[in-house]
């Protein structure tokens, strides 16, 4: 992470991370077959640990669910800490829930992607 993206404690802003989290949660429905979404709520956002200026952080996703026209992924961020990198962290987690639209900009049917596929 990078000094522009710290707060007033100098660590980095949460709003920052929750971006990114928004960003590698639409990745994980985008390869679940939704082409248009808008992101419809955040739910269950922790912050375990503060991230700080050098950390190399990293975003896994999953997807919990799929419904006709929404999709519910998990992100987990980790650390791994500039001063001690053997030294992993889990620092955030978050259920984002997407939502598929159609050209009419109202929620349209998921159209599955095969696994094969990406």
């Amino acid at each position: 992470m990078m000094p522009r993206d710290t707060n007033a404690h100098g660590t980095i802003f949460g709003g920052v991370i929750l971006s990114y989290i928004d960003q590698a949660g639409a990745i994980e429905a985008r390869r679940q077959g939704l082409k248009f979404m808008v992101t419809v709520s955040m739910d269950k956002v922790v912050f375990h640990e503060p991230v700080f200026v050098g950390d190399l952080v990293s975003f896994w996703t999953e997807t919990l669910r799929i419904g006709t026209t929404s999709i519910t992924t998990k992100v987990v961020v980790e650390a791994i800490r500039s001063g001690d990198p053997s030294k992993r962290v889990t620092v955030t987690e978050a259920q984002v829930v997407y939502v598929n639209i159609g050209d009419d900009r109202k929620p349209a049917p998921i159209e599955r992607v095969p696994a094969s596929a990406y």
